[in-house]
C-alpha cells in the first residue's frame, strides 16, 4: 500500500475500522484496527485527537503551534511525516 502524500490542505482522518481508544489495562491510549494495536505516545495523542475529518492538517498544525508555542511549519512537517507512517500501516487515510 502506498501512503498518500499529505499537504496542509488534506483532512486526514482514521481509516474505516480504526479507532482512538483509552486502554484502562494499558493505561496508555492507542489505536485499535482490526487484529492490531498500537500503543501512542502523547505526541501522537495529541495529533490523532484532533483528526475529525474536517479539519485541514495545515489547521492542525496552527492549532499545535499555538497550543505547544513551536513554529507551525517545523509541527506541518513532523505531522506530515507521522501521519504517512500511519498511512503506510492502514491506520490513517487522507
Amino acid at each position: 500500500m502506498t501512503a498518500p502524500g499529505f499537504t496542509a490542505e488534506s483532512v486526514p482522518r482514521l481509516a474505516s475500522g480504526v479507532r482512538l481508544k483509552d486502554d484502562r489495562a494499558r493505561g496508555q491510549t492507542v489505536l485499535l484496527a482490526p487484529e492490531r494495536v498500537l500503543v501512542l505516545d502523547e505526541t501522537a495523542v495529541a495529533v490523532l485527537r484532533r483528526l475529525d475529518g474536517a479539519r485541514s492538517l495545515g489547521q492542525l498544525a496552527d492549532e499545535l503551534a499555538a497550543e505547544y508555542d513551536a513554529p507551525a511549519d517545523t509541527i506541518l512537517a513532523d505531522v506530515r511525516a507521522m501521519l504517512a507512517d500511519l498511512a503506510e500501516k492502514g491506520f490513517v487515510e487522507a
